[in-house]
């Protein structure tokens, strides 16, 4: 009876992400979408405090900041740079502030600004693309590896299988890159759809490298039968970087 419950929990939880996904895409409109990332990266970034062990809670305010400045800046992923910058030159200032606190900073809050940076130069195609690559890619993974899965891929997270991972990146690049077509050509579409695939298994290890120096199962209870916001998007924190990186570089 547990068993089902938390299934049917988990099941209500993801279709109503992805309705509400889906309706905020459909709209696309750059305020909704700019309130919409920037409530998931919020939590993802509360719940990162939570993973690097950072007590600081006044460091949610300076990430608020930043965010409310993405809505104005027409480049998001180049705030990132001024962070880094910014902090390098009150750290040089002051000796006494720790680089722990800036962790938050780098993870997930790169991967936000280049996601929403991309909504911003490529439209909500691309984002669209890179949610079917990575979805696709925890699907075909789960699939290949619950199937045929025999080889441990890492040591960091022991359920995952390197048939699995092949897998996984296999399916999201054959799906992905139908999608991509209706933004790229077809040999970019495929490159993309493959290194963001291979960069979204990577995301998720990530994940599971910092739940498993914390000690805990997940990064969150927010979402319920799913764990936090950190459980979902992982692999769009690392996927949304390299996506952004080849469509300027490829395209």
């Amino acid at each position: 009876m547990n068993v089902f419950m938390v299934s049917k929990e988990r099941l209500i939880t993801g279709i109503t992400l992805v309705v509400g996904v889906l309706i905020i895409g459909f709209v696309d409109n750059f305020f909704l979408m700019w309130l919409f990332l920037g409530a998931v990266y919020i939590l993802a970034f509360y719940e990162a405090m939570r993973l690097f062990n950072i007590k600081n809670s006044d460091l949610i305010y300076f990430a608020v900041g930043v965010w409310l400045l993405a809505a104005i800046y027409p480049h998001s992923d180049d705030i990132f740079i001024l962070i880094c910058l910014a902090y390098a030159g009150a750290v040089a200032y002051n000796r006494n502030l720790s680089w722990k606190n800036f962790l938050p900073f780098i993870y997930p809050t790169a991967g936000m600004l280049f996601i929403l940076s991309m909504y911003q130069g490529y439209g909500v195609l691309s984002l669209l693309w890179l949610l079917v690559i990575v979805a696709l890619t925890d699907i075909g993974a789960y699939a290949v590896g619950t199937s045929m899965g025999k080889t441990p891929f890492s040591p960091t997270s022991p359920n995952k299988t390197l048939e699995g991972a092949l897998g996984g990146v296999a399916v999201a690049t054959m799906g992905g890159m139908f999608v991509g077509l209706s933004i790229v050509d077809l040999g970019v579409s495929i490159v993309i759809s493959f290194m963001v695939a291979l960069s979204s298994i990577f995301g998720d290890l990530f994940e599971s490298l910092l739940k498993r120096e914390a000690g805990v199962k997940d990064s969150g209870y927010i979402l319920p039968g799913h764990g936090g916001v950190l459980d979902r998007i992982d692999g769009y924190l690392f996927g949304g970087i390299v996506m952004l990186v080849l469509l300027r570089g490829l395209v």
